[in-house]
């Protein structure tokens, strides 16, 4: 069976993205965890015309939809970059238990290193349409309401639907019209 890592098909149109943690571990319970993710982003932003239209950060996986003319190396480059320092982070911070954890599921992926922390590829889907964003959106936006955490997407801290409703987000992102 192939693997499929990066698929952007067309890397001048938004994509949906998707990136999980091993074994669905629950790292972005930590406010400090979700700042590296935030980092990686606004350094793309700033230096490779990447563009996030929306977000959402979950205790172990997140979405977003962006566009950049070489998405698939800004996606490898996020994930290269956030699992490195989110593994230092953890290391510093003695989280032996998801650190084994994280060791456990590189043995059967990976031989060149000590840990994997994302799962391999990204899910990209071409956003092929306004009406297909908005469906993305609202499914980013809404992803913890159905789980439960909070009521009303903007009251998700780790998420662009505060950008959506005109409040300031923990990130700037590109509004869709």
């Amino acid at each position: 069976m192939s693997r499929s890592r990066y698929v952007i098909t067309e890397a001048d149109k938004p994509h949906f993205l998707t990136c999980t943690v091993m074994e669905w571990l629950p790292v972005f319970m930590r406010p400090a965890c979700v700042d590296i993710v935030l980092s990686s982003w606004q350094h793309l932003q700033q230096h490779e015309a990447f563009e996030l239209y929306g977000y959402v950060i979950m205790e172990n996986h997140l979405h977003f939809v962006a566009q950049a003319p070489r998405l698939d190396k800004c996606v490898s480059s996020f994930k290269s970059f956030t699992a490195k320092n989110l593994l230092c982070y953890l290391e510093e911070q003695h989280a032996s238990r998801l650190l084994e954890r994280l060791r456990f599921s590189c043995k059967a992926h990976k031989h060149d290193r000590q840990y994997q922390f994302w799962q391999e590829g990204s899910h990209a889907e071409l956003i092929f349409s306004e009406d297909m964003m908005r469906e993305k959106l609202d499914y980013i936006h809404n992803n913890p309401v159905k789980r439960g955490y909070v009521d009303k997407p903007e009251h998700w801290r780790y998420s662009s639907a505060r950008n959506y409703m005109g409040e300031a987000g923990l990130i700037e992102v590109n509004g869709w019209a």
